[in-house]
């Protein structure tokens, strides 16, 4: 059981800034966040944001070898729009993460805090954008989507090291009612300064928003105890054909679809072809009163020994 709560007040005392509060509990992941945002800081319509910050990690209930962090933070972010369809972020931000493992950590794991210690500060900066001209943000039926970011520690942190993301997707209406979606992710990390990237900064595959019908996180490399380890470089696609419920055209809150999945994680001394996954399969999404719901069942096409597999899943709050 996951309990998520927000409130955001979007006109706070009459200044027109928002002031916004989050709680996610559950067994893996929880949340507790306070974000305030100024989003006419200048005229020309840059936005100034602060954000505190904390976050416990417990992956002892997921396919990743077992560890537990809890870190807290804060920073100061800015947006700077180029475009009504366009904008740039910047962001600064200090965190401490605590680790704690336990018997069944693995070996790469107990090597980092044996080398760097359980206890890690961070000054990290960012620098994003973003490029949306979709016609609708839910209901896609034409447009496209491109996000890039980019993490640094710097050099006065515990660890030093660069994070790098990049997506596409695209959206094109084969006839009035069936829309096709291309998506394609990629993301790398490396370590600089003679040092590595944390184990708790690097990626994962699996699951929904990847590859449907793999369990969450279980794509890639594994220890000894057949559990991920995660890795320092990503892609992921997939392509999904949009269309109504039969029955129900007019009704935009409910499609069908059908997609191809494909992704891999790995690291150093590995290939993409080393942890490559694909699946097909069938999933319907509903803009509930709670927000987007995903339901898919996917069919992995070329499990391997070792593969944790889980057919049915579903999302609330977020369509890929």
């Amino acid at each position: 059981m996951v309990f998520t709560g927000s409130v955001t007040q979007r006109n706070l005392f009459g200044t027109g800034n928002n002031l916004s509060t989050q709680i996610n509990t559950g067994k893996v992941n929880q949340v507790y966040s306070v974000s305030y945002t100024n989003p006419y800081y200048t005229d020309n319509g840059m936005s100034r944001g602060f954000d505190v910050y904390k976050r416990n990690v417990n992956s002892t209930f997921t396919a990743i070898s077992p560890y537990l962090s809890s870190t807290i933070g804060g920073g100061v972010r800015f947006g700077v729009p180029i475009s009504d369809f366009e904008n740039t972020h910047y962001g600064i931000s200090a965190e401490k993460t605590e680790l704690t493992l336990t018997d069944t950590s693995s070996l790469q794991m107990k090597d980092y805090v044996r080398i760097f210690g359980p206890s890690t500060s961070n000054l990290l900066g960012s620098v994003g954008w973003s490029r949306d001209n979709r016609d609708s943000a839910i209901y896609t039926t034409a447009g496209t989507v491109q996000r890039a970011f980019v993490e640094v520690a710097m050099p006065i942190s515990n660890q030093q090291f660069y994070k790098l993301t990049y997506q596409h997707q695209w959206f094109y209406p084969i006839s009035q009612n069936i829309t096709l979606m291309l998506n394609g992710e990629a993301g790398g990390a490396e370590g600089y300064g003679g040092k590595t990237v944390p184990f708790f900064k690097n990626f994962y595959a699996g699951g929904p928003g990847s590859v449907r019908g793999f369990k969450p996180f279980s794509i890639g490399p594994q220890d000894i105890n057949n559990n991920s380890l995660g890795g320092t470089r990503r892609v992921v696609g997939n392509a999904e054909l949009l269309f109504p419920m039969p029955g129900m055209n007019k009704d935009r809150s409910v499609r069908l679809s059908t997609f191809f999945d494909a992704g891999a994680v790995f690291g150093p001394g590995l290939t993409a072809s080393d942890s490559l996954r694909y699946s097909t399969g069938v999933a319907v999404t509903w803009v509930s009163p709670m927000g987007p719901l995903k339901i898919s069942v996917g069919v992995p096409l070329n499990k391997q020994f070792g593969d944790k597999l889980q057919q049915f899943q579903f999302t609330l709050g977020s369509l890929f």
